[in-house]
């Protein structure tokens, strides 16, 4: 038991995909395990799937499971029930970064344009103007299905502007491990390899 918590608390923790927000790379229910340990220094990088902390209003209460017994809620403590009440996205800025929407139809970070073949519907954002400077210590993050997707973009008028802290990050997706015909690594596309200067 020790050892479990331990694992949930620095090294692994079960979730699950509660909408269709990151289609057609999650899709709702998948259960995917989260790795902690490529954050330990707190290098978030561009591209990353987060799971993060609901930063206030971002999540209906009916989005957020809990476990409904003893068991589950055993097995929730030790990482192996998935755990409710946080979101997953991609992250496409960080701290320091420019994100403007929408060059023909395409996001730009720091002026280079993107190419996201991860997406559901790449002219879901055609008609979106905006521009942000991301935060130091901040994210910019956004859904793979950008029709339907409450991210960065629909809470630009909160209090944090749609920018998400690092601290509320829980971890990076690392795996789905169900269904089984899907299961396997999750793998960061080269979309941000012209931002990253490589």
């Amino acid at each position: 038991m020790v050892m479990a918590i331990v694992v949930k608390t620095f090294f692994l923790q079960a979730f699950y995909i509660p909408s269709e927000s990151m289609e057609p790379t999650m899709l709702v229910d998948d259960k995917i395990l989260v790795q902690k340990v490529s954050y330990w220094g707190g290098d978030i990088k561009r591209g990353d799937i987060v799971v993060f902390d609901d930063p206030g209003g971002w999540l209906a209460p009916e989005d957020s499971r809990k476990a409904s017994n003893v068991v589950q809620s055993s097995m929730e403590k030790i990482g192996l029930f998935p755990t409710g009440g946080h979101l997953i996205k991609r992250v496409i800025g960080v701290g320091g970064d420019t994100i403007r929407c929408c060059s023909e139809g395409k996001l730009t970070v720091n002026g280079k344009e993107l190419d996201e073949p991860y997406l559901l519907d790449e002219s879901a954002t055609k008609d979106q103007t905006f521009e942000v400077k991301v935060r130091k210590g901040y994210l910019w993050v956004m859904g793979d299905n950008r029709g339907n997707s409450s991210d960065s973009r629909a809470h630009q008028g909160d209090p944090g502007g749609g920018q998400v802290s690092e601290k509320s990050v829980v971890g990076k997706a690392w795996v789905r491990v169900w269904p089984f015909g899907r299961a396997g690594f999750i793998h960061k596309p080269d979309t941000f390899e012209a931002v990253n200067g490589k």
